[in-house]
């Protein structure tokens, strides 16, 4: 079942592939790698499956901790930069798949742990992912879910609006609430539920994706406007530095599988 928006989703990271881990753009964002360690508990005979997992960030910075490795991605330019790193790092256990969120090419109860970073935002089907991920999560095993938060339901339209012209592949943020729901309709139990507030430069988030100038002019006059006490964006736009700046609110969510039949 390939992705509604596969064509879409293609061309944006075919664009952003080669700067998504540049240190500049600071999307790699090296302390929330930490804390995802952190809040993970794993062991060193866990398989591990990152879904949509781009250029294997996390992945990359579980493989010296566990067993076997596996991402799939849709975006072959994504997942050979994963893999190129990998390859300058001796990561062995890591495996790259070209393949689906919507459409899992592996059997039921494979993956200790199952994971995805940033992506939700992107489906166009997160029901059917997301049951993707569990059907292939072991009892007992662990799902996590991070993606960013939607903001207050009045601005949610705007939010995903603005987020849409900086980015043609985003479709919808989700709510905590709507998140929960998805782990619980599939049976799974919760176990955390944090967020951490990311800051990022305005300047630097349209550069990674390469955001047409006529665009990012536009984004930029909006984001002011909201400084200025006109029409609010979503965003909660603040000044540092004479620069603009927001900050994402990045939600990760853990649950288990049951053990039960």
């Amino acid at each position: 079942m390939k992705p509604e928006n596969l064509e879409i989703i293609n061309k944006s990271f075919d664009v952003q592939a080669a700067d998504f881990e540049s240190r500049s753009l600071n999307f790699s964002k090296e302390d929330y790698l930490k804390y995802t360690l952190e809040s993970v508990e794993y062991k060193n005979t866990d398989t591990f499956l990152e879904v949509a997992a781009g250029t294997c960030i996390c992945a990359r910075s579980f493989a010296p901790m566990v067993k076997n490795v596996v991402c799939i991605d849709a975006t072959p330019a994504m997942l050979q930069v994963g893999k190129d790193e990998a390859d300058k790092k001796h990561l062995d256990n890591m495996i790259f798949i070209k393949g689906y969120a919507e459409e899992l090419p592996f059997l039921e109860n494979s993956f200790d742990i199952v994971f995805s970073r940033l992506a939700f935002h992107h489906f166009t089907n997160v029901d059917k992912a997301f049951s993707e991920m569990v059907r292939v999560l072991r009892p007992g095993g662990k799902l996590v879910l991070i993606d960013m938060e939607a903001t207050q339901e009045e601005l949610r339209a705007t939010e995903d609006e603005i987020e849409r012209l900086r980015d043609m592949s985003h479709i919808r943020n989700l709510s905590k609430e709507e998140i929960d729901n998805l782990f619980m309709e599939n049976g799974l139990t919760i176990e955390k539920s944090e967020v951490k507030e990311i800051e990022q430069h305005l300047t630097r988030w349209l550069a990674l994706t390469k955001t047409p100038e006529d665009i990012q002019k536009d984004i930029t006059k909006r984001m002011q406007e909201d400084l200025q006490g006109g029409v609010k964006t979503g965003f909660s736009p603040y000044y540092k530095n004479g620069e603009i700046c927001f900050k994402h609110r990045w939600l990760l969510t853990l649950g288990y599988k049951s053990n039960k039949k």
